[in-house]
């Protein structure tokens, strides 16, 4: 089983930008494919980004073009880098470690694992 502990989440601006940050322990990180999710109010849990054992990267529309997600396979850690933030980014932010080593699916059962979130939250 692996663990995951998100940080880098907080208040920021809007236009503004923050960079998450996901450590992972437990298995051999750099085998499997690594994801982001967030969760708004009300809202269910909805796929933004993820990223294969190999560095490819696959992103929710909503998302494209504004974040980034990146890995660190020396660290155990995988990134997200969230720029042009807006209101409607504000969630809670979820890191998430995949089955396989590329990237089975955007939903959350395509992904075994959690972390415990960070809360992103955007002013306007």
């Amino acid at each position: 089983q692996v663990q995951l502990v998100e940080s880098g989440g907080g208040l920021v601006q809007a236009g503004g930008s923050l960079r998450l940050s996901c450590a992972a322990s437990g298995r051999t990180f750099s085998n499997y494919a690594m994801g982001w999710f967030r969760q708004a109010p009300g809202k269910e849990r909805e796929f933004q980004a993820a990223i294969s054992s190999s560095g490819a990267t696959y992103y929710a529309d909503s998302v494209k073009g504004r974040f980034t997600i990146s890995r660190d396979n020396a660290k155990n850690t995988v990134y997200l880098q969230m720029n042009n933030l807006k209101p409607e980014d504000t969630a809670v932010y979820y890191c998430a470690a995949g089955r396989w080593s590329f990237i089975s699916g955007k939903k959350s059962s395509d992904f075994g694992s959690w972390g415990q979130g960070t809360q992103v939250t955007v002013s306007s």
